[in-house]
């Protein structure tokens, strides 16, 4: 008897652990097959994929779990309980129904459910298929009213590009990566940008292939999320699946040829840029020859959840050179070299509480040209002769790194809050180092390369955050409350003595001008200091300085129907250096029909000034018609800035309105949103003021100041149109529509006792307005069937008008004076189409390839070549740049 439970023990065990094989076919919830699904047996490494059919086989235990995973799509998790047929319907993950992070603290909430608009850009698609290699290119052509552009000669933004929401500033808009509260750069951009006197966050500091989705929330939200949330909030969702190792290789440069219709002052055509005062007197057909590296692995931790995901990128990018004056050879895009690391992991302890951290490292290298600095004997004395004989036009390098690490646990209580515990730290470290350049004082002694110094920010913030739902209150109640305490830093370090010293007749540095003497050139003219390009910061310029704020919020959802929902949020925030605020925000969202939302919202909304612009200093040197211009950027809280009657900084406040609808049905979706956001107080960079009396000690010609300088606002609406269908047996279409219309008006200009035009011309005003463009659309179609898949946007980018430098080298101090440089002064950027393309072939299983070109008919902005243009080049900076066509492969690879 003994001997028979044996055996039926065994039988018994082995029926249970024997390997069998299971086999089906897996479809979207059209019916469609899904190619390369990612199949694991839960607890182990055995897995397999689907193939083109959507069909897969795997060997496991009768008693197994098999996990299935895809991105795009909610993941599978099915017990195979001794079956050997599993076929599967995975549901749409990442599209518009999914449950977002932003814009309700609500986990019931999708984004055509919300009373708010919110993008859900799924930037792993994107970034595999296309060769838009950095975050900023992405959202440019996917988010409606998400603009960047590429800046040249404008020494730190060349190699930072400055983005934007809804036309408002860099810092405007408040970026979270999970949830949690990024860092913002260190530099702050004082030249012909976008966002001038503004500090935004490096979006392209973050590994493209690092992103599972991207939500973008536009709408007001200081009342939920605090300062930067006037625009809105950009929350970056990392990876976070365990499938295994993944990867791409990109390859793409730049057509040189600059396209049909440009000419130059003289009315001479240009065809493209050979002969065209090319930096390195060559002719090329390709420049800014582009290479990315990219690899993803994502692990299992154990059986509950638990992950660790992995993503590593190079990325290499040449220089671009298109035609430029005598003063500026070197106009065009930056290069870069640069490496990211990043991790995103979470691990449950047990069934309530989990331990979650994410972070990484941004390295680059960069390089971007300044403007052109003539021989000697052609009259220029920035030019040492016997260093450049010719002239020279010197390099503005940069190392920046940037580093961030957040941290923390949460847990589901026995009474049903959900608690989140977190501390995030980041800092931005942005060193420059001039190279191709000299210090005409120190003459023949002089150096070409110097270490210029550069500045940093650092950002630590410590949360606690609580929200339950409350099934039975209505038809549902949101509640989430929380606290939050940060602290910030802002420093400047000074570079290496010959970077920004005057030195005398004996060769060293003026220390007391009343008993040293300037070097002279043979003229008896006096030889400028510092390295050209960009002076060093000195020991006068050094910064460090520090703030502290902590917060209080409520965020509630209610429900009173299961059509009819009501918001409201609330916050309070003190800043240890200018006081305290509070902010509000009421939304609601009405179900009409089952398919037809209306919804809107009211809010207020604040930014603190950047510290950067509280202590930010530099003596640098503008560009005026070839002629340079020594400039003060003087700090808010130096004796200089008081005695030309500049105020202390103060937040600058807002009111946002917002109302719209959305609409879904079948494979169609719809939401469309009109917005009006007044910001006053805006902190704006001002022009240049020249008082000789107060500017000559110091040795320069102007100083600008942050000032709380405009009253702006900003009307516009949001169109997002998505409509998928299937075509034939095998054929599925993807289209999208996203559009913004945006009018930006300056209501007051806060200019006090202080001239106008001085204060904040023309100059100024109309870089201001133009980023918030007029208008902006795309239409992106998608068309895949079994192994091959293609993709074509049309950009339809609206006119810009702006001002150029001769309002800076004839400044008007009167209307009439104004009324006179409009007439030529004025440069009209035509509205024009950028078209991308792009087509893919999966190989194999684990091979696939794509080739297509971004700006396919090599659309260059256009207005007339006069050279007066900010950057002094054949344009200034525009929506769709100054680059022309990319041409890219790229190989997507999985083991």
């Amino acid at each position: 008897m003994k001997n028979i439970y044996i055996y039926f023990l065994l039988f018994t065990t082995s029926a249970i652990f024997a390997q069998q094989t299971v086999k089906g076919t897996i479809k979207d919830a059209s019916g469609m097959p899904i190619p390369g699904v990612n199949i694991i047996e839960q607890g182990t490494t055995n897995g397999t994929s689907s193939d083109f059919d959507g069909k897969y086989a795997i060997e496991v235990a009768g008693n197994a779990t098999l996990i299935f995973s895809y991105v795009g799509y909610n993941t599978t998790t099915i017990a195979v309980n001794n079956q050997t047929t599993l076929n599967v319907t995975m549901a749409d993950g990442e599209a518009l129904d999914e449950i977002l992070l932003v814009g309700s603290r609500s986990p019931k909430r999708t984004s055509t459910d919300t009373a708010v608009p919110v993008d859900v850009i799924n930037v792993a698609d994107i970034a595999s298929t296309t060769g838009k290699v950095e975050v900023n290119e992405i959202l440019q052509y996917a988010a409606p009213s998400f603009n960047a552009s590429k800046q040249s000669g404008s020494d730190g933004a060349d190699h930072i590009v400055p983005a934007s929401l809804r036309g408002l500033g860099p810092d405007q808009t408040l970026v979270l990566i999970n949830g949690k509260r990024r860092h913002q750069s260190s530099l702050v951009n004082v030249f012909g940008t976008r966002g001038r006197g503004n500090s935004g966050t490096d979006l392209n500091a973050i590994p493209a292939n690092a992103i599972k989705r991207i939500e973008v929330l536009r709408d007001g939200a200081s009342a939920q999320y605090g300062s930067d949330a006037i625009a809105g909030v950009i929350n970056i969702v990392l990876k976070d699946n365990t499938d295994g190792f993944t990867g791409g290789i990109t390859y793409g440069a730049y057509s040189t040829a600059i396209g049909d219709g440009w000419e130059d002052a003289t009315g001479e055509t240009l065809s493209n840029v050979e002969g065209k005062n090319r930096l390195d007197g060559e002719n090329k057909s390709w420049d800014g020859t582009t290479v990315k590296i990219d690899a993803n692995y994502g692990v299992s931790l154990n059986d509950d959840g638990g992950y660790m995901n992995f993503t590593t990128e190079f990325l290499s990018r040449q220089n671009t050179l298109r035609p430029g004056f005598s003063w500026r050879k070197g106009y065009g895009s930056a290069g870069v070299d640069g490496f990211n690391f990043m991790i995103n992991s979470a691990l449950p302890i047990n069934d309530n509480t989990e331990f979650y951290a994410f972070g990484g490292r941004n390295y680059r290298d960069t390089n971007a040209n300044a403007f052109s600095r003539d021989s000697f004997s052609d009259g220029d004395n920035r030019s040492v002769e016997s260093l450049y004989p010719n002239g020279f036009t010197p390099r503005i390098t940069s190392i920046i790194t940037d580093v961030s690490v957040s941290a923390g646990v949460r847990h589901k209580m026995d009474n049903g809050w959900n608690l989140d515990f977190n501390n995030t730290y980041g800092k931005n470290n942005f060193h420059y180092f001039i190279k191709n350049s000299n210090n005409a004082s120190m003459q023949d002694a002089s150096p070409t390369d110097f270490d210029a110094g550069g500045h940093y920010l650092s950002q630590n913030t410590t949360g606690l955050d609580m929200n339950k739902y409350l099934e039975d209150v209505a038809s549902g109640l949101s509640l989430a409350f929380g606290i939050e305490y940060r602290t910030e830093n802002f420093g400047i370090f000074a570079g290496e003595v010959p970077s920004y010293a005057l030195y005398d007749v004996n060769g060293t540095p003026i220390t007391n001008p009343e008993s040293q003497t300037v070097a002279t050139d043979s003229n008896g003219d006096n030889l400028p200091g510092g390295s050209q390009g960009f002076p060093g910061y000195g020991p006068a310029n050094e910064v460090d300085r520090s703030r502290t704020n902590y917060s209080l919020y409520f965020d509630t959802e209610l429900n009173v129907s299961e059509a009819f929902m009501l918001a409201a949020a609330v916050r309070f925030e003190d800043y240890s250096d200018f006081g305290s605020t509070f902010n509000g925000k009421l939304a609601s969202r009405l179900k009409v029909t089952d398919n037809f939302t209306l919804r809107g919202s009211v809010s207020t909304g604040f930014r603190a000034p950047s510290l950067a612009q509280l202590y930010y200093n530099l003596i640098f040197t503008n560009i005026v018609a070839g002629t340079s211009v020594p400039s003060l950027l003087s700090a808010n809280n130096s004796t200089v800035t008081k005695a030309f009657g500049i105020g202390q900084l103060n937040e600058e406040k807002a009111f946002n309105a917002s109302i719209g609808f959305t609409y879904k049905k079948g494979g169609f979706t719809a939401t469309i949103d009109a917005y009006s956001i007044t910001v006053d107080d805006r902190i704006i960079l001002t022009d240049n003021f020249t008082d000789q009396a107060i500017l000559g000690p110091l040795n320069v010609d102007a100083a600008q100041f942050f000032a709380n300088g405009v009253d702006t606002r900003t009307n516009g609406l949001d169109i997002v149109l998505n409509y998928n269908t299937n075509v034939g047996e095998n054929g599925k279409i993807k289209t999208a529509l996203v559009g913004n219309f945006n009018d930006l008006k300056v209501k007051n200009i806060n200019n006090g006792n202080l001239n106008e035009f001085t204060f904040f011309g023309p100059f100024s005003q109309a870089y201001l307005e133009a980023a918030a463009p007029d208008y902006k659309f795309g239409l992106n179609i998608g068309y895949s069937c079994n192994k091959f898949d293609s993709s074509i946007s049309f950009t339809q980018f609206s006119e810009v008008t702006l001002q150029d430098f001769q309002w800076v080298d004839t400044p008007a101090t009167t209307q009439a004076e104004a009324d006179a440089l409009f007439p030529i002064a004025t440069d009209i950027y035509k509205a024009a189409l950028v078209v991308d393309l792009s087509l893919g072939y999966q190989l194999s299983e684990k091979l696939k390839l794509s080739i297509g070109a971004n700006n396919l008919f090599n659309t260059y902005p256009t207005p007339q070549f006069d050279g007066w243009t900010d950057q002094g080049g054949l344009a200034d900076s525009v929506q769709m740049g100054s680059d022309g066509t990319y041409v890219f492969g790229r190989l997507n690879f999985s083991l």
